[in-house]
């Protein structure tokens, strides 16, 4: 049981941990700490959060466990503003979706709490941010990476991953290293992809006239361009090493799809598209 939760950015996942504890019991009081007061009210209307507050360092006097929440960017200074009124016995953990960086972040600003500090990263993204985006059941079926340090207690980290198996979520273990590269290739780079595909249909002529008849293929592929830009941003920059070598390997394979549209090699398309499909179709049938 917890008796004093802190969620440190209430939008869709801080807000969606925040509930799923509530529903199964696990939490006495949640305290929401955000730079928006507007969205720390629609939280409290909500009642996603119990009291808001906008200073974290006074948010965390008391607190049990410490749910990091904002983008990757934000976090040294949450961690730094945080350090001189954390419990000895307090629980630190966020849900970044890099992690060598945030690793490093914990060892700069939480040093003196790190058997406490257990990183994670809740597998459960949407376009839709905000307080308002928050829903119970977010998590159930969905995958929680953690990358404990070698200094995390094994009390700490048994805490978290019931905390989100309470929830429904499926817990696997990385390094922050491999964490990096496997979500470099699945998760961030389709999404710089999403935004840079957005951007060139608006840079044609007729953007308006594309944009009106767009139908479920451009919905579909374009989704994730609408996700939070701040914290999309924020990632691209701390993972930018191993987004740079996706996207020289993503740039191999346009080369090659010019080459064949300019040969019309009938043949050579449909390979590569057999492929895809394939491994496309597999992928989904063994989720």
């Amino acid at each position: 049981m917890i008796n004093k939760l802190v969620v440190i950015g209430v939008g869709l996942i801080g807000g969606s941990f925040a509930l799923a504890l509530k529903r199964a019991g696990l939490v006495g009081e949640v305290v929401g700490v955000g730079r928006s007061a507007e969205n720390l009210q629609r939280a409290l209307q909500l009642k996603v959060i119990d009291t808001a507050c906008q200073d974290a360092g006074q948010a965390v006097v008391g607190a049990d466990y410490v749910f990091i929440a904002t983008p990757v960017g934000q976090m040294p200074e949450v961690m730094q503003a945080i350090a001189p009124n954390l419990s000895a016995t307090a629980i630190i953990t966020d849900g970044g979706s890099t992690k060598r960086d945030v690793v490093a972040l914990y060892r700069r600003h939480l040093a003196a709490h790190l058997p406490r500090c257990v990183p994670a990263h809740p597998i459960a993204g949407s376009d839709l941010s905000g307080a308002a985006a928050a829903r119970y059941g977010l998590y159930e079926g969905k995958q929680v990476v953690l990358t404990p340090l070698p200094e995390t207690s094994a009390e700490a980290l048994a805490t978290v991953r019931q905390l989100w198996e309470a929830g429904g979520a499926s817990l696997s273990t990385l390094s922050p290293d491999a964490h990096d590269s496997v979500f470099a290739s699945v998760s961030h780079l389709p999404h710089l992809l999403a935004f840079a595909y957005m951007n060139t249909v608006l840079a044609k002529p007729d953007a308006p006239h594309c944009l009106a008849l767009a139908g479920s293929g451009f919905r579909d592929f374009t989704r994730i361009a609408g996700s939070h830009p701040e914290m999309w941003r924020d990632i691209a920059l701390t993972n930018r090493e191993l987004l740079l070598q996706d996207l020289a390997r993503f740039q191999e394979e346009i080369a090659k799809l010019v080459a064949d549209l300019r040969e019309a090699d009938g043949e050579a398309l449909l390979d590569a598209f057999s492929a895809a499909s394939a491994a496309r179709v597999a992928w989904q049938k063994g989720k």
